[in-house]
């Protein structure tokens, strides 16, 4: 069934309207007909089981059939720190965490980080992987839409880091097994940290540890940062009984 996501404002009582590219996506892509059903989300975890009562000029009026929570989100938030990568990986990369259940993206430019955005850039391809996290949100079932920050600093991420009850630095460097560290927590907040292309610098390194972050291992054989992006999120997933 066909999912899509809406505001609040949008929701009035048994009724729901759908305006803008959505809109358009199911009268001129799906050609759907009044009577047909869609799956619609408020973003606060809520599904909307609804039927097209109405065709408009550039809205699509649903008439809501039940309610109930959405079945998809984890237990467990987990937000991905990833260390600025090359050409399109963070796309690919803010897909994937999306499907795999991550709460949040955070682009990290590090020292050894080779692509380095300037603001106007950055606030561009932040529009692209924003849409790109709506699309997988709505593709994979999600009851939310993870949020994409703007990148940031290694020097600024202090106090972000702060907020998790543990703290995950998969370093290239080595260090604990990752299944071991998930196999002796039950923290309903994790952070995982994923360096760049080059790695981290070992004073980033030094300087995580000194923030309480657990290093770990993600096995004997060197990861891309792409790899090592997705290889944690399931791992960590796994453990929790997210999958």
């Amino acid at each position: 069934m066909p999912r899509f996501f809406v505001n609040s404002s949008d929701i009035q009582g048994d009724f729901i309207t759908i305006s803008g590219d959505d809109a358009s996506h199911i009268t001129k892509s799906l050609r759907m007909k009044a009577g047909q059903s869609v799956t619609v989300c408020d973003t606060r975890n809520t599904d909307y089981i609804c039927t097209i009562s109405e065709i408009g000029a550039g809205s699509v009026f649903l008439h809501i059939e039940s309610r109930e929570r959405t079945q998809s989100e984890p237990h467990v938030s987990v937000t991905l720190y990833q260390g600025y990568p090359k050409g399109d990986k963070l796309e690919f990369i803010t897909e994937k965490a999306v499907e795999l259940g991550a709460m949040e993206v955070v682009p990290v430019v590090t020292a050894r980080s080779v692509a380095r955005p300037d603001r106007k850039s950055a606030e561009k391809k932040h529009e692209r992987l924003c849409r790109h996290a709506l699309e997988a949100a709505k593709q994979c079932g999600r009851g939310i839409i993870p949020k994409i920050s703007l990148p940031v600093k290694f020097s600024a991420i202090g106090d972000l880091l702060g907020r998790h009850d543990l703290l995950i630095f998969c370093y290239e460097g080595g260090g604990r097994p990752l299944s071991k560290v998930m196999g002796g927590s039950s923290a309903s907040d994790i952070g995982v940290i994923i360096g760049p292309e080059g790695g981290f610098d070992p004073s980033e390194a030094e300087t995580l540890a000194s923030l309480g972050a657990v290093t770990v291992s993600l096995g004997s054989r060197i990861l891309r940062t792409e790899t090592a992006a997705l290889a944690a999120l399931t791992a960590v997933m796994f453990a929790r009984g997210e999958m």
